[in-house]
């Protein structure tokens, strides 16, 4: 398993496996391990608070012997406290749920945290990055959606980069040592913008899947 995330390490760099091929996602997975990915990005989603339905928690206990990469659990699902606890016991390192999925943000953070597993809280592009600002302090990983979740390959949202400032800002101010991650629509292009504006990992799906030179996409999304 990778190291957490310090302050003043690169950008790091967690592919989104719903962009992968699965029905070769094992080989998938150790590939990521080859072409210099930092984390694992594994989107969970259960049809309801998004419409499409990815992993369970079988497919992250199967995927995880594979990989010594850190495994990034990002969960688009109702009511997650319900689940967090099996999720960590699957093999996740950090699990993020949404801010707009739960009503018990505090409790489902300590369910996380007394897991033993690192904690991040999503918010959609439309939420106010301010709401979350009294939970920062308890945070791991603040993850800003630059598209609305359920389905990869879209288009980074106008105004996101603004908000990545924000949540940068808020970690600065009440949590110094949480990291910023962005997901959605990030590219090569995109990418040097999104990390000046405070974001620490960068999720990327289609942008490293749909590359003919995985290695060398994961590079550029780096800036090196």
């Amino acid at each position: 398993m990778t190291v957490w995330y310090n302050v003043g390490m690169k950008t790091l760099i967690a592919p989104s496996i719903l962009s992968a091929d699965f029905a070769d996602m094992g080989n998938e997975v150790k590939n990521m391990s080859d072409v210099g990915a930092d984390w694992i990005h594994v989107d969970v989603m259960d049809g309801v608070f998004v419409p499409n339905l990815t992993f369970g928690f079988k497919m992250i206990k199967d995927l995880r012997p594979l990989s010594q990469l850190f495994f990034d659990v990002h969960l688009m699902i109702n009511q997650p406290k319900r689940y967090v606890k099996r999720f960590v016991e699957s093999g996740a390192d950090l699990v993020s749920f949404h801010y707009e999925a739960e009503e018990d943000i505090d409790g489902t953070i300590e369910v996380i945290k007394s897991a033993g597993c690192q904690c991040g809280l999503a918010i959609n592009p439309d939420t106010d990055v301010q709401k979350i600002a009294p939970f920062i302090s308890k945070l791991d990983l603040i993850l800003i959606m630059t598209v609305f979740p359920g389905f990869g390959g879209q288009k980074f949202i106008d105004g996101s980069l603004e908000r990545i400032g924000t949540a940068a800002r808020l970690r600065d101010k009440y949590a110094k040592n949480a990291v910023v991650e962005v997901d959605g629509g990030v590219t090569t292009l995109n990418a040097k913008s999104i990390v000046k504006n405070g974001a620490n990992v960068l999720v990327a799906g289609n942008a490293v899947f749909g590359a003919a030179d995985r290695a060398q996409a994961i590079r550029e999304l780096r800036g090196e």
